[in-house]
């Protein structure tokens, strides 16, 4: 189930999409509103992940998930192509993938126990930037100065945040961070077996690596859930998979580029939700750092579009 902030690069990478000429304004206007709505429903997913940390065991909470995305993966899967979807033509590529991404949920609904959930969602909008960086030396993508500039204030954003040698750097912040990155690798993974699966069969794959091997973990420290906890343990799950459809429908209606921007409502929405819920709200050095993280993805985002436009690195 990955993580808001890069879902539409995901989906791009999986999917076939229109030409920007061919979109019409309408169809847009509408693929933009299911793909806030898909924002606003992750950092809902998360706000109860958050709370469920209180009482559960992070592996226990992303199993009932993750049981609930393999459920997803497996109807999607059937619906696009039937039984032949099940079959991989990179399996080790897709089970690397898998545990790129489950290493990703992990750390950041681990990183929610001690994190506000604005401090967490900051770090992963550096995914965009950091699947720029590996874009390069992973998929053999040529980046220009300007866009290596835009990773680096990206960068720069996260040590405002951080800031060390001030007194006041907790190691904790750094998991969401990782989880960043490991997102980030799950991103350009999830290109390059694109090259060889369909959508169904990556997102079969993903679901099934990530549920077995949280079957694996879960059971060693479970704790028998509360009626309430069930309760929001499948809130959660369907906030989730709400989530994914409102993505899915966003893109057969408009390009993945014209959505990305919006991808940073979550981090909007998870601030309001920390603070309505949890009575959090970030210092003025985190919001400095996030705007400029923020404001070098959008950057970075701009500068691809140009790319794209004139074929050429910008």
């Amino acid at each position: 189930m990955p993580h808001p902030i890069g879902v539409v690069q995901e989906e791009r990478f999986m999917t076939a999409n229109p030409a920007s000429a061919s979109v019409e304004p309408p169809k847009t206007t509408r693929g933009i509103a299911w793909h806030v709505t898909a924002m606003v429903l992750f950092g809902s997913m998360d706000a109860v992940s958050k709370h469920l940390t209180a009482s559960l065991p992070v592996a226990e909470i992303l199993w009932v998930r993750y049981a609930f995305f393999l459920v997803f993966g497996v109807v999607l899967a059937l619906r696009l192509e039937g039984f032949r979807t099940f079959r991989t033509k990179a399996p080790v590529l897709q089970v690397v993938r898998g545990l790129a991404l489950v290493a990703e949920i992990i750390l950041f609904t681990y990183a929610f126990q001690y994190l506000q959930l604005a401090e967490a969602h900051v770090m992963a909008a550096m995914g965009p930037l950091i699947v720029t960086a590996l874009a390069v030396p992973m998929l053999g993508e040529r980046v220009g100065a300007r866009r290596w500039g835009a990773v680096g204030a990206g960068f720069i954003g996260v040590l405002i945040i951080l800031r060390p040698g001030l007194g006041v750097f907790q190691p904790i912040q750094i998991v969401p961070l990782i989880g960043a990155a490991s997102f980030g690798l799950y991103l350009v993974l999830t290109r390059m077996a694109a090259r060889h699966d369909s959508m169904g069969t990556s997102t079969f794959y993903t679901a099934l690596v990530g549920f077995l091997i949280l079957s694996t973990i879960a059971p060693l420290n479970w704790h028998p859930p509360t009626p309430v906890d069930w309760f929001w343990l499948l809130i959660a799950s369907l906030l989730g998979l709400c989530a994914h459809v409102c993505v899915i429908r966003a893109l057969s209606l408009t390009e993945a580029s014209a959505l990305q921007p919006f991808n940073y409502v979550v981090l909007v929405w998870a601030t309001f939700l920390g603070f309505l819920v949890f009575d959090d709200l970030p210092d003025w050095v985190t919001v400095l750092g996030a705007s400029v993280i923020v404001f070098s993805g959008l950057y970075a985002w701009h500068r691809e579009r140009l790319r794209g436009r004139i074929g050429k690195t910008v």
